[in-house]
């Protein structure tokens, strides 16, 4: 099975893009992950303005995935897409128009086939110190770390059921997404990264709230303990984007599961290349 190629927190970059689009096109990978922190916002959201196509989903990102899909036919990769934590969710219906096109499949919360395996996506991540709330969950309960926003507060673009922002959990869901199902030959498409790993590090180092000091491990409680639990193949992560940089590494292992991080903290597209035969011999690379 040729590679496969995982990216994340492209935050609406439009050079990132462009370099994805080139590789795709030249090397032909089986699949592409896309692991959420993908739309324009902030300063990002001026970058990637284009007059002629102002809805960045379906204006730049669709058209160019189009394009590539009529020059490549068969080849063609299965494309695996969730959001992340700063991205809108108001963005969820274009990125559903897209899958009903077969330009990729939209996993948050679902399970697909691919080949002899399963991929899951799960775009949630625990309480952050930002404001925007669409995929924000408690993680494993309802304590939220200093310095961090309730999920019963901040903004949604999307409403929800109150109960939901209440009492909805990370660890739930999981356990609602996969059920009883092994998951050993299981790709997890994640933004949030398990906690306490080389994976979720943030350069909080000695700051404080009130006199608190903040945990510089800032990924899943849930999500770790999920991964220790079931032992997917391998699991694909963003959200923490110094990490890599701090901890010299953008891959860990819990017990058999390979995990990898696509985020970084420079310019280039950070890309992950992997074979789910052989997930311990994937790569790295800044382009």
């Amino acid at each position: 099975m040729p590679d496969c190629f995982f990216v994340s927190d492209l935050h609406g970059h439009p050079e990132r893009y462009r370099k994805l689009f080139r590789l795709i096109d030249a090397d032909h990978p089986s699949a592409v992950f896309l692991g959420g922190d993908l739309l324009p916002a902030g300063l990002s959201a001026l970058e990637a303005l284009d007059f002629d196509h102002q809805d960045f989903v379906t204006g730049f990102v669709v058209r160019h995935l189009k394009r590539l899909r009529e020059a490549l036919g068969p080849a063609y990769p299965r494309v695996f897409v969730i959001l992340g934590n700063d991205d809108s969710r108001s963005e969820e219906a274009a990125i559903i128009a897209a899958a009903t096109e077969g330009i990729w499949e939209y996993v948050h919360d679902r399970r697909v086939s691919f080949a002899s395996y399963d991929v899951y996506g799960y775009a949630c991540v625990p309480p952050t110190p930002f404001l925007m709330k669409d995929w924000e969950r408690y993680d494993v309960s309802r304590y939220v770390d200093p310095g961090c926003v309730s999920p019963e507060d901040g903004h949604r673009s999307v409403p929800l059921a109150e109960h939901q922002i209440r009492y909805a959990t990370i660890k739930d869901d999981l356990a609602g997404l996969v059920g009883a199902r092994p998951l050993a030959r299981a790709i997890m498409l994640f933004h949030a990264p398990p906690y306490q790993t080389k994976l979720d590090r943030a350069a909080l180092d000695g700051k404080m709230v009130d006199h608190a000091p903040l945990d510089v491990h800032i990924g899943s409680v849930a999500i770790h303990r999920f991964i220790a639990q079931h032992q997917p193949l391998v699991t694909l992560h963003g959200h923490v984007h110094e990490s890599a940089r701090l901890t010299g590494t953008w891959q860990d292992r819990i017990g058999r599961t390979c995990c990898f991080s696509a985020a970084h903290d420079g310019p280039e597209l950070a890309l992950v290349r992997f074979d789910p035969a052989e997930p311990t011999q994937a790569t790295r690379a800044l382009i």
